[in-house]
């Protein structure tokens, strides 16, 4: 719905859930097409420049109507030299001989030279060349580490695209990290000097300090049209939506003052601004908020609105749940439309992301918090396993929400470390949700991984209990996964 072209799904070759889910894309996605325009999703899978890696992607891609192997080997000095221990004719030639290989399986191919911001361009060229006569039709220039301004950038997306033999063969593509804050103005510098596609994520997420982010691309050449020769496919109305959607599976909350998608961004908080804003639109917004899906202070529905109406409008958001979960998430709505006369889309956008949780391993019944400044925090938490069985048990914290967290770990026994502790309101007003999301990872092992997990309430303490909850079952359900794939590979 969205109008994404390519799908970039995985890295099958790093664990059998990796795989599964590649699989599972290419299987119920690959072959979608309603609302689309250019036909099916082409859907990717990556992959290191060795046969294992290049025979598993194709393995986990096979499904999908339109596929993709992206195969990739790093080729700065830094890399060869301290990584790899290859020299750089050696580079070339596995270059030329992968490419080859992943291009008899499937054909699409395309290839990134990994750490491509700090690498020679003369030698880059030597490489991307062997690439393309070997059978790639894309060529990624990767800024791995996020190194480059976008002057080198540009500068380096023109040099390799007139100096590569056969350049005119493939599609340039740019692939930007957020490290110095630069992701989207050096992928437009490389769209400007000849790239025609971009690599991107919803709300910039990605490793270190993120990716490009999509909507961020797509709205500046939405909004420069006269200076991007270029369009996308992308269904701008969809990005609000599949902002907070991707927010509420990754337990990744977009900060407020986020281009395009953040709470703040078609706010105006300055008296000269909002009168501007109030006698013309465009006094002050270069986007209008539909343009992004965005519908403002939007009342959807009130505590006469049935189940079906609720139902309709999780779904429209992006929410379809299990006829269990829309019952327990309905109870929520009808308690909190008791309080507040406006429920927004926010609030229900709240109310879905804490039952659509994974697999319940433990359920939380209640919590009791007691505190003030003169009083020992303390709390007691009642807790139902997977067999039915309730389970009790109180203790003491620095304040309420520590008590909580320990009484629940008394209770759930599952080693854990505390990463992020987040809370924020969802709406305006006293009587205003407050979701929280908490990130936990195991407090030893041999797989260093985070696992996110959110909660809304009216009360913090009791969206914190949840927040947790969901956390460590999503942790569980991580480490049985591990156990049964002791094969994952550390890559």
């Amino acid at each position: 719905v969205l109008g994404v072209d390519v799908c970039e799904a995985g890295f099958p070759i790093a664990s059998q859930g990796d795989f599964d889910a590649v699989h599972k894309i290419a299987s119920e996605v690959g072959s979608l097409q309603a609302g689309r325009k250019e036909g099916p999703m082409s859907i990717a899978a990556l992959c290191r420049a060795t046969k294992k890696d290049i025979d598993r992607a194709f393995e986990a891609l096979k499904p999908a109507p339109k596929k993709r192997i992206h195969t990739f080997l790093a080729t700065s000095d830094i890399h060869l030299q301290h990584k790899l221990k290859l020299s750089r004719n050696e580079c070339v030639e596995q270059v030329h001989k992968w490419v080859s290989y992943a291009r008899s399986l499937c054909d699409d191919v395309e290839f990134s030279p990994e750490d491509a911001g700090r690498t020679e361009s003369e030698f880059l060229a030597k490489v991307l060349s062997a690439a393309i006569e070997a059978g790639a039709t894309t060529l990624n220039i990767p800024d791995t580490v996020g190194y480059t301004t976008p002057e080198m950038y540009g500068a380096q997306i023109r040099y390799l695209i007139e100096h590569t033999k056969g350049s005119d063969k493939a599609v340039w593509s740019t692939h930007c990290h957020n490290d110095l804050g630069l992701a989207t103005a050096n992928s437009l510098a490389g769209i400007w000097n000849g790239a025609r596609q971009v690599e991107v994520a919803i709300n910039g997420i990605g490793e270190r300090a993120g990716n490009t982010a999509l909507e961020e691309v797509v709205m500046t050449i939405h909004t420069h049209k006269q200076y991007f020769p270029v369009y996308t496919n992308i269904d701008t109305t969809q990005i609000t939506k599949t902002s907070r959607l991707v927010s509420a599976l990754t337990g990744m909350m977009v900060q407020p003052n986020k281009a395009i998608v953040g709470a703040n961004a078609f706010a105006h908080e300055s008296g000269i601004h909002q009168d501007g804003v109030l006698k013309h639109q465009s006094t002050y917004e270069i986007i209008e908020p539909a343009t992004v899906g965005l519908d403002k202070n939007l009342l959807v529905l009130g505590k006469h609105s049935g189940r079906h109406a609720f139902g309709k409008r999780l779904e429209e958001l992006g929410f379809k749940l299990s006829e269990d979960k829309l019952h327990t998430a309905f109870k929520a709505f009808k308690t909190l439309a008791d309080s507040k006369k406006e429920i927004t889309d926010w609030d229900l956008l709240a109310i879905a992301r804490d039952e659509s949780q994974t697999k319940e391993f433990w359920k939380l019944n209640y919590i009791q918090a007691n505190c003030g400044d003169r009083l020992q925090p303390t709390a007691t938490v009642s807790i139902t396993n997977s067999e039915g069985l309730e389970m009790i048990e109180s203790a003491i914290g620095v304040g309420p929400v520590d008590a909580v967290f320990t009484a629940i770990n008394k209770i759930i026994q599952l080693p854990n470390k505390l990463n992020e502790y987040t809370v924020k309101s969802v709406t305006d007003g006293l009587n205003s949700l407050g979701e929280v999301m908490v990130s936990v990872s195991p407090k030893s092992g041999a797989f260093a991984f985070a696992c996110h997990g959110t909660g809304a309430n009216g009360d913090v303490i009791v969206a914190s209990a949840r927040a947790f909850v969901s956390a460590l079952n999503k942790l569980k359900s991580a480490e049985e996964m591990t156990r049964e794939h002791p094969q994952r590979s550390n890559i």
